[in-house]
């Protein structure tokens, strides 16, 4: 007579034991944890529905890849303010920077001057141009590190300021003198090398501003001891403090860096425009408040300490497509209204994304 063995019971689950996580449990994670996707996968979703409304002919014109490229005019200053807007944000302390703009149309005067008027050497303007950009935002560094300000009060001041002194050091005048118009010619695009005729002209701003300016500030943030510690300062800045760490220093410099990136911005309007106008980056709804929206799109956390140079570039393709494929989608006017409702939503859309993730799984990346 045989016995059965003895029947074996399953093992009792351990204290701190998860379930495994199911497929879309793990997408869901990835998605949120890593902006660099979630982007991706928002730029094709946003394409392939102005694709189709394309083909069902609900659009004005037609959404294709020569109207996408030459919508990347609009990437350049507004992703160039974006990187402005992700090293001051990175500086913690409710770091942000609401005069970017407004410098834009200061340092666009001044180099309106500089060139058009005063027949400096291009090189040489440019240069000054940037230096005075980063003077205005070193204003701003000094008030919020050294004074104490709230960089939000900070720099709506300065943002009066810097808007007013536009308007006013040329009697509310552009400037559109024979030299500064010529410089339109760097707004035009350009046949890429080796496979251009397979593929649209890209601007040339891309090539001349944008992705140098791209390579310094990730340079900047990854492979130097300043961007070390940026993200330290960003992240708890009391503990950098008691680690030995320049806070106020390293802080004081962001809003510089910010300054000096504004000023090249307003080379390229200048240029867009073949005018120094003196509301160049404050018409309109301004432009710190769109660079701002894809800082924290692109996953810069408004707290701090978190952020990406990849995820700025890729949100500003996201926007410039978005609005481009809104202005074809409206008769008249109507489309720019219906770009501020987007950008809005988009805003509000990237803030919950980022607290979402904050609270689940600790921030993004």
């Amino acid at each position: 007579m045989s016995v059965a063995p003895p029947a074996t019971e399953a093992p009792a689950p351990q204290v701190g034991d998860t379930p495994a996580e199911g497929t879309g449990a793990r997408l869901l994670r990835v998605l949120l944890t890593q902006r660099i996707a979630l982007l991706a996968v928002l730029i094709v979703a946003v394409v392939v529905t102005f694709f189709i409304q394309d083909a069902g002919g609900y659009l004005t014109a037609p959404y294709d890849f020569d109207y996408m490229s030459a919508a990347l005019i609009n990437a350049v200053p507004l992703a160039m303010l974006g990187l402005a807007e992700l090293l001051v944000i990175l500086s913690g302390r409710g770091g942000i920077d609401l005069s970017v703009g407004a410098i834009v149309s200061l340092a666009g005067m001044v180099f309106g001057f500089l060139y058009g008027e005063w027949g400096w050497p291009l090189w040489m303007a440019i240069v000054a141009t940037a230096a005075f950009g980063a003077l205005c935002g070193a204003l701003n560094g000094f008030l919020v590190s050294y004074i104490g300000f709230p960089a939000l009060i900070a720099t709506l001041a300065t943002y009066y300021a810097f808007k007013s002194l536009a308007i006013v050091i040329n009697n509310q005048e552009p400037i559109s003198t024979p030299p500064i118009q010529k410089l339109f010619s760097l707004s035009r695009s350009v046949e890429l090398p080796l496979f251009g005729r397979y593929v649209p002209d890209v601007p040339l701003g891309i090539f001349t501003f944008l992705l140098p300016t791209a390579v310094l500030v990730w340079v900047l943030l990854a492979r130097t001891a300043y961007g070390r510690r940026l993200y330290a300062i960003g992240t708890n800045d009391v503990a950098a403090r008691w680690a030995g760490l320049p806070v106020r220093d390293t802080r004081f410099k962001a809003y510089a860096y910010a300054g000096l990136l504004s000023g090249l911005v307003a080379v390229v309007t200048v240029g867009q425009f073949a005018s120094a106008r003196p509301d160049a980056g404050v018409s309109g709804g301004g432009m710190a408040l769109p660079a701002i929206t894809i800082a924290v799109l692109g996953g810069v956390a408004i707290t701090g300490g978190i952020g990406r140079v990849a995820g700025v570039v890729l949100a500003t393709l996201l926007i410039v497509w978005l609005n481009a494929g809104i202005l074809l989608a409206f008769v008249g006017n109507a489309g720019a209204q219906y770009q501020l409702l987007a950008l809005g939503s988009v805003l509000v859309f990237a803030a919950l994304l980022n607290g979402l993730t904050n609270r689940r799984y600790g921030g993004s990346r």
